[in-house]
């Protein structure tokens, strides 16, 4: 296999990513993509009820159309191990147990597959079947069901809500957000086909193979080993990538009933239904300070949707607990269950939501004490101790962070105190703030490095590149390490094959796979002196760090060079290939330190006073995320992650029928995100400062940093623009005008 494909080479390129070429000639190949010989394709046919059970399938009219070759249900299907009764269900850690219940938990969900020779033969035949149900009640309205839902008390409190009760001043109010659904480019869509009787095949859109691949293995009681998954590339994930959702099930299942590999794409209506969502949230939050502006106590509450069928925890409050030096904390939260599809992790999950209350109310609170925020943040920000473990930070820069983005956007110059007070024209101008914070995590995961005769080598790992440049931070970490020109660095991942590695996801990819790649270059620093001694004995009792990689071989920085040539190597030593493999992860340090990734966010909007309409004007982000691998790729994460703040701010917001039970507008005209005419050029800027504790690169992850945080400086913009304080996303022109 190859990660990067190029027919010729290119001369004089311009450095960028290493997957580049291959995106933008169409080489690479995403998940639908592949040519497989002899596929069928398979169309997925969805429920008509929210709640139910279905009592009989009509298949007649659907199976005379041409090119049909079956039309798998719950009644005919291959069976799934794991899914052979309730109790084992139960036990599977997959909620929905697809083709293998006749109960109906959301409108939409799949209870049959037509197989087909063409996509068009199996659209056509999967319109013509119908379902009878014994329908039940149902309940997708969270608005006036979660009232009802007690909540429970999360994390450890502390101190008392009695030692700040008479705090001299309190911001205590509520806000809501609405669901979002993740919309990347690239559609869902897997290929799978049985090899053999006991060995499987796919192609999958994921962010993770070995996830894939584990979970498949455990769900059809076979070895892993057995189970191979591809995902090359990935047209963006957002954390919709991170779970095997039903589809992937249903065509291993159909090419098991056809013997036939089977190809399954959802169409854009079903990704917002089948592949996850950020569930719509209520917060509450109560927050108190004295005179001087030191916070004294914080009450943040939370709830948020879920499926009747699946158990998704978002920790909103999370946020609240590590941000601040705040003596008394005390967080609920309950989750409301509902009707719909199964919510999962949406970038930055949890504190993303979570910061937009937490920044919020931060910033009335500000407007009370009449303090600046910037101010007010830098007097509070927790940058020693994580208030939440009581360990140190083992860096934790949020407070230049926010020094360097108020000096960047001139916000002592331009932003004014008092609300409402600035105009040019019909628009109104805002200045608003806020910050962010992301777990710094980092995993266990295996790389390996081959190299061939002519000394170039192949960086590899199974962890996929969802977009975010792990690939050419692979790349960057080689040549730092070896000194191997980059043109002389391949990279290959995303195959179960390769090297194991955790997903892609939670900021912590290139934070885990820097260990992996480091400790394969001390690897095979460690194999070239051995091999390199057979022919030069000086090499024998070298320390492997004094090798220097040349252009033809290696040479030793003492002992008077003493260069030996690649072909000498692999003619002396009979080889064809060199090839290592090494494996990394967190150790002790994680017991003695916390780790964080931080960012402070300002932005500049203009509201215009007839329509409403907000436009933001300015963005500028500076993060705080350890030593940064490629500047490039990294302020092109920030830059996208603010944008989808953006949307979650101002646009984003999935409609749900409460009479019907179904989403509403499920198509990319009437869900609205924000594209290049609704986002500023974006200031990025990195404090830079390497983590030496958390990984031998000093990198932590900034993917999420990037959105944490967006929201509520969005907000808090358009009350210092208007005076107007509107807590429920998105800010649309209506809710603006009507304030």
């Amino acid at each position: 296999m190859s990660f990067f494909r190029r027919k010729k080479p290119v001369s004089n390129m311009a450095e960028g990513r290493v997957e580049g070429i291959s995106k933008v000639t169409g080489s690479g190949k995403y998940a639908a993509e592949y040519k497989v010989d002899n596929v069928c394709y398979g169309v997925i046919v969805g429920s008509t009820i929210p709640a139910g059970e279905i009592e009989a399938y009509h298949l007649d009219d659907a199976k005379e159309v041409a090119g049909v070759l079956d039309i798998i249900t719950h009644l005919n299907r291959p069976s799934i191990p794991a899914f052979e009764n309730e109790e084992s269900i139960k036990k599977s850690g997959f909620s929905l147990p697809v083709l293998h219940t006749d109960k109906v938990f959301f409108k939409g969900q799949p209870i049959a597959l037509v197989i087909a020779e063409t996509l068009e033969d199996a659209t056509y035949a999967a319109s013509l079947v119908t379902a009878t149900y014994k329908q039940s009640s149902f309940n997708v309205d969270f608005d006036t069901t979660h009232p009802s839902i007690p909540l429970a008390g999360t994390g450890k409190e502390r101190g008392t809500m009695d030692a700040w009760s008479n705090a001299a001043f309190v911001a205590d109010a509520e806000y809501n957000i609405k669901h979002e659904v993740h919309n990347p480019m690239e559609m869902h869509a897997t290929i799978a086909t049985w090899v053999s009787k006991d060995k499987l095949k796919l192609w999958d859109k994921n962010q993770g193979v070995n996830n894939v691949q584990g979970t498949l293995s455990r769900l059809w009681k076979m070895p892993a080993a057995n189970i191979e998954v591809i995902s090359e590339f990935v047209g963006g994930g957002f954390g919709a990538g991170l779970l095997v959702w039903p589809h992937v099930l249903m065509t291993v299942m159909a090419a098991q009933q056809v013997k036939r590999p089977v190809k399954v794409v959802l169409t854009r209506p079903q990704m917002f239904t089948l592949v996850g969502y950020r569930p719509q949230a209520w917060q509450k939050v109560k927050i108190g300070a004295d005179k001087d502006g030191n916070f004294l106590g914080i009450l943040h509450q939370s709830k948020h949707s879920k499926s009747v069928y699946d158990n998704y925890r978002e920790g909103i409050t999370r946020i609240s607990r590590m941000l601040y030096k705040i003596p008394n904390a005390k967080t609920e939260e309950a989750t409301v269950s509902l009707n719909l599809s199964a919510p999962t992790w949406m970038r930055g999950p949890g504190d993303c939501s979570g910061a937009f209350g937490l920044e919020c109310a931060i910033d009335e609170l500000s407007y009370q004490l009449k303090k600046d925020p910037v101010q007010l943040r830098l007097q509070n920000l927790a940058t020693e101790i994580d208030p939440d473990t009581q360990k140190p930070w083992s860096t934790n820069f949020l407070n230049e962070c926010v020094e360097k983005g108020a000096a960047n956007i001139e916000w002592a110059k331009y932003r004014k105190a008092q609300p409402a007070s600035v105009k040019e024209g019909d628009w109104m101008i805002g200045y608003g703030m806020a910050c962010g914070m992301w777990f710094a995590g980092r995993s266990k995961a295996s790389a390996g490095i081959k190299m061939q005769k002519d000394g170039t080598i192949s960086v590899e790992t199974a962890m996929t590149d969802i977009g975010t440049g792990t690939g050419t931070g692979m790349q960057n970490i080689a040549h730092d390490n070896l000194g191997i020109p980059k043109n002389k660095i391949k990279v290959n991942l995303g195959n179960s094959n390769l090297p194991a590695a955790p997903s892609q996801g939670g900021s912590t990819g290139l934070s885990t796979m820097s260990g992996a790649v480091v400790a394969a270059c001390n690897e095979f620093r460690k194999k070239i002196a051995e091999l390199a001694s057979v022919v030069d004995e000086a090499y024998k009792h070298v320390n492997p760090a004094d090798i220097v990689f040349t252009k033809n071989g290696v040479a030793l920085q003492t002992q008077g060079n003493r260069p030996v040539s690649y072909e000498n190597i692999f003619a002396k030593n009979n080889l064809e290939i060199i090839d290592v493999q090494a494996t990394s992860g967190p150790g002790e340090e994680r017991q003695k330190y916390a780790f964080c990734s931080g960012a402070a966010h300002f932005v500049r909007v203009k509201v215009h006073a007839k329509t409403g309409k907000v436009k933001v004007d300015k963005i500028v982000s500076v993060v705080d995320a350890g030593y940064v691998v490629n500047d490039k790729a990294a302020a092109n994460q920030i830059s996208g992650a603010a944008v989808g703040g953006l949307g979650m701010a101002l646009t984003e917001e999935q409609l749900v029928d409460h009479k019907l039970g179904c989403v509403v507008g499920n198509d990319l005209a009437g869900y609205h995100f924000p594209v290049n005419a609704d986002a500023p050029i974006i200031d990025v800027s990195f404090i830079g400062k390497p983590d030496v504790n958390i990984n031998p690169a000093g990198a932590k992850g900034l993917g999420e940093v990037g959105i944490i945080g967006m929201a509520p400086a969005v907000a808090n913009a358009i009350y210092n623009a208007t005076g107007k304080r509107l807590r429920n996303l998105p800010i649309t022109p209506d809710k603006v005008l009507m304030a």
